[in-house]
């Protein structure tokens, strides 16, 4: 379920199958009635920051989403052999040529991805004199070309023409020719045309040259103090900023509710999840639930959902402090976490919290955590199929 509170009105955005589309509806509400909180500020909440594709490696764009206030917290000072400085927590993560580590896990001697260029691919370059140039040709169309309330077409939604731009359906680097033809431009709305500008211009050309993270050398580790610190959290599907040169990810590891507001993205279980518990404790099985059980589910936790939030915008609106609103919220409130593991650790989890035929030591783990898991796991069997089909072999249990 996903719901929006905007001044003292409550919208109801329905019923969604899992959270990724809850959270969907709740980003295009919020990117449609943007918010006045305090919590965002509003000198960076449309800019947009370096960031980069983890499997290439090149420079990409995302946009600011939140600035939370974190509290005041030790920070280390790290650096490299190229003289990048980098003052963070000791659990703030960054990316390595092995993947994401927490700061206070680096060591002196080795490597983390900072901001660099390699040479360019083989391919034609526009000129920035000439980019420039098409830019303001195509910005002198958009007052004949966009009509009041347009179409993007790149979304299919309509809006004001205020909040569109003309888009290059071709794209200027893709085929130069059709940079000044009319019939190649389209509206385009702000959200969309930032997104497919991104990928079009992620590239930064300078001298023959693209932008890409490139390994450094870890000089020195040494504390720095400590100061009020701030998390930043930017748009997918990377999730990582360049901060004084240095691929980090989002700052923070688990929502809080003490230093943010919390989305209206609640949990609702499926069809699919059995609800009537059977039998002794210690010997129970779950059997499929009703009609009348699951429309009773779904309408009780429809309705507390709706009232919880609003008595918790209440509070927020009159004052009160975030830490202690959240006192009213329930426990089907989806939260999201950065974590980190290794392989052995991960099978652990798996062994415990999923169940499998080919498991020697059977487990009884509530639905939802199994859910978890499930994803988990087919990540895992993506990235390291060798290991995971040893895990399989061993009846699932970790070495």
């Amino acid at each position: 379920m996903a719901q929006v509170r905007r001044g003292d009105t409550n919208h109801y955005l329905g019923l969604y199958e899992n959270r990724e589309a809850a959270e969907s509806a709740v980003a295009e509400f919020r990117e449609l009635h943007p918010s006045t909180r305090i919590r965002k500020l509003e000198s960076v909440r449309r800019n947009h920051v370096r960031c980069y594709d983890e499997e290439t490696l090149l420079a990409q764009r995302a946009r600011i989403v939140d600035v939370i206030e974190s509290g005041v917290k030790p920070l280390i000072k790290i650096t490299t052999a190229s003289g990048k400085t980098l003052r963070c927590t000791v659990d703030h993560a960054l990316f390595t040529p092995e993947g994401w580590c927490k700061a206070g896990e680096l060591t002196v001697g080795d490597a983390v991805l900072v901001s660099g260029t390699v040479p360019r691919p083989s391919q034609g370059l526009v000129p920035p004199s000439l980019r420039r140039g098409i830019g303001v040709w195509t910005s002198m169309q958009r007052e004949r070309l966009i009509k009041e309330t347009d179409t993007c077409h790149l979304c299919g939604r309509d809006f004001p023409r205020e909040q569109l731009a003309l888009d290059h359906v071709v794209p200027v680097a893709g085929d130069l020719l059709q940079a000044l033809d009319e019939k190649n431009l389209a509206p385009a709305c702000e959200p969309c045309h930032a997104t497919k500008s991104a990928g079009e211009q992620a590239l930064a050309q300078r001298d023959g040259k693209v932008a890409k993270a490139v390994p450094d050398q870890v000089v020195a580790i040494e504390a720095d103090g400590e100061e009020m610190t701030y998390d930043l959290s930017v748009e997918g599907p990377w999730h990582n900023f360049l901060a004084n040169g240095f691929v980090v990810h989002n700052s923070y590891n688990e929502e809080s509710g003490r230093y943010r507001e919390l989305e209206p993205v609640f949990y609702v279980p499926g069809e699919d999840r059995k609800l009537v518990q059977q039998g002794r404790p210690g010997k129970y099985e779950f059997v499929p639930g009703t009609t009348a059980q699951q429309e009773i589910v779904e309408r009780s936790m429809q309705e507390s959902y709706i009232q919880a939030y609003e008595r918790y915008q209440e509070m927020l609106a009159a004052g009160v402090a975030r830490e202690v609103a959240r006192a009213v919220l329930p426990v089907g409130l989806f939260s999201s976490m950065y974590a980190t593991c290794n392989a052995r650790s991960l099978m652990h989890f798996l062994g415990l919290r999923t169940q499998h035929e080919l498991a020697k030591v059977p487990s009884f783990p509530q639905r939802e955590i199994e859910m978890v898991g499930e994803k988990m796991e087919a990540e895992w069997a993506r990235l390291m199929p060798l290991t995971h089909a040893a895990f399989n072999a061993n009846g699932r249990v970790a070495p």
